[in-house]
């Protein structure tokens, strides 16, 4: 975690996203909680009416041995991941990637630009693993 904030410290620094983890609670409360459950526990009250039951969102770094993926989630949320592994059940929700780009760190010292809201929420899931990654892939 202390790799991840000095990371978003160094990223403020420069001009690049800010860290809100308020309004990523607010965008994943009013996107995502009804099938992720209001603590992304995978028991929101749509869960019932899924073909696939929802992930717990807390584990997604100890289901990786402990490493939180950034970019793997970012675009699982943003879509891309469709692609190749399709979530029929899982929107692509146009509020997280549109609007405006901010740049940011991915951890290998190269900024990109990505949706300010995409970054709040990748970051606020970052917030409720457990337990904390103990590392970091792009």
């Amino acid at each position: 975690m202390k790799i991840a904030h000095a990371l978003l410290a160094l990223a403020t620094a420069a001009g690049c996203v800010r860290d809100d983890p308020i309004a990523g609670r607010r965008l994943f409360v009013e996107h995502c909680a009804v099938c992720h459950g209001a603590m992304g526990l995978g028991d929101g009250p749509a869960t019932a009416r899924l073909t696939t039951p929802p992930p717990d969102l807390t584990r997604i770094a100890a289901r990786r041995d402990g490493v939180w993926p950034m970019l793997e989630v970012m675009s699982i949320i943003d879509g891309y991941a469709q692609r190749t592994n399709p979530r029929a059940e899982m929107p692509v929700i146009s509020d997280f990637v549109e609007g405006r780009l901010v740049k940011f760190n991915h951890g290998n010292g190269q900024t990109a630009r990505a949706p300010e809201n995409l970054l709040a929420m990748v970051r606020y899931l970052e917030s409720i693993q457990s337990p904390e990654p103990t590392g970091y892939a792009p």
